[in-house]
């Protein structure tokens, strides 16, 4: 034990910490702690980088920890999940527009500012409600300091839908609600709306079956 307790006294003087004599010479941070615990201390540059590095490394660790519980929970999810229906997609749709479509007027519109939400939503538009590209236009709703160019390019590029679909932009000057708005919402608020083009199918009657669809949904719950 004295062998023991000499090469820790030498290990301290040198400036190692507790945690450091602990790992070499196996001997419990406890009985270092009661052997030192008057001796002074200077850390040396090891145990000063470690000490540093410490909470990086750790909060590093649970980082990684967490991303890799994110993907595996992900994977899980999207196998749980299995491949969407047209009837699945058709449910999907019919939430979607309970939550973000609207109900008066009888012109079927659905806003958002996620470009994922969006293009679920033509999707559904085209693959259960039959509409074209021509049936459907998209009108921006933009602060003045969002580039209406970029945005143009941005909601076409998400959208797929061609220049001459796109409506007048509106830009909201409201000088309280700018700043904010900006920082969230870089590309604004895009809303589709329904256009016959001459069918009936596609116009009120559209806009009537999709609220058919919801009070049905309703009644079952």
């Amino acid at each position: 034990m004295n062998e023991r307790r000499g090469k820790a006294a030498k290990l301290r003087e040198k400036g190692y910490s507790y945690n450091l004599i602990s790992e070499k010479l196996k001997i419990s941070k406890s009985t270092l702690s009661c052997w030192f615990k008057e001796t002074p201390f200077t850390p040396n540059e090891q145990v000063i980088k470690r000490i540093e590095n410490g909470p990086f490394k750790s909060g590093r660790i649970r980082h990684n920890q967490r991303v890799k519980n994110i993907k595996k929970i992900k994977l899980l999810a999207e196998k749980e999940l299995g491949v969407i229906a047209k009837r699945d997609l058709w449910m999907i749709g019919i939430g979607l527009y309970i939550g973000e479509g609207s109900k008066s007027f009888e012109t079927a519109q659905i806003s958002n500012s996620d470009a994922n939400t969006i293009k679920l939503a033509i999707k559904w538009l085209k693959d259960v409600c039959g509409l074209k590209d021509d049936n459907i236009t998209i009108a921006m709703h933009l602060y003045p300091d969002n580039n209406e160019k970029k945005c143009i390019d941005y909601w076409k590029r998400i959208t797929e839908l061609p220049t001459k679909q796109f409506r007048k932009t509106q830009i909201d000057k409201r000088i309280n609600k700018t700043d904010y708005k900006r920082r969230k919402l870089p590309y604004g608020t895009v809303r589709l709306s329904v256009i016959s083009n001459g069918n009936p199918d596609f116009g009120v009657n559209l806009h009537r079956k999709i609220m058919g669809w919801i009070e049905s949904v309703f009644k079952q719950i």
